[in-house]
């Protein structure tokens, strides 16, 4: 089996999972803290993306996920910056939602959104630099 049929298996699962994937988060928070911590950019992309689409497949996810944020968010810190500055330049990998910066910027806004009430506080404590997209 293939790595990119692995990650669409993982997609089509969030698609379709509904209620049956809030249970499961708790058992998510390991395989997610490892894959990005290897610190290897294409992991973490993909797992930026797979992240964004957990966070919304289903009722209460997104707050669910606030208590695992120490877990899952210092890596966010580590690349928030990672943006490569193309100048005047289309970056390409805009257009293939794979820079790296921005990938972690929307996914702090949809942790933000769906997170609930305690979702900005804890964001801003493993991540001073972020600022919130709900209280602007």
């Amino acid at each position: 089996v293939s790595t990119q049929s692995t990650w669409e298996g993982c997609f089509d699962l969030l698609e379709k999972g509904g209620s049956k994937i809030l249970p499961t988060i708790p058992q998510l928070i390991i395989p997610i803290k490892t894959a990005l911590n290897t610190r290897d950019r294409d992991i973490i992309v993909t797992m930026l993306k797979v992240l964004q689409q957990l966070v919304v497949s289903g009722e209460l996810i997104g707050e669910a996920l606030v208590p695992y944020y120490r877990q899952i968010l210092p890596v966010f810190n580590l690349f928030k910056a990672k943006n490569n500055n193309a100048g005047d330049q289309i970056e390409y990998g805009q257009r293939k939602r794979n820079v790296l910066g921005d990938l972690i910027e929307e996914t702090l806004q949809l942790f933000e959104i769906h997170g609930g009430e305690d979702a900005f506080i804890n964001i801003k404590y493993m991540i001073p630099t972020y600022e919130s997209c709900v209280l602007n």
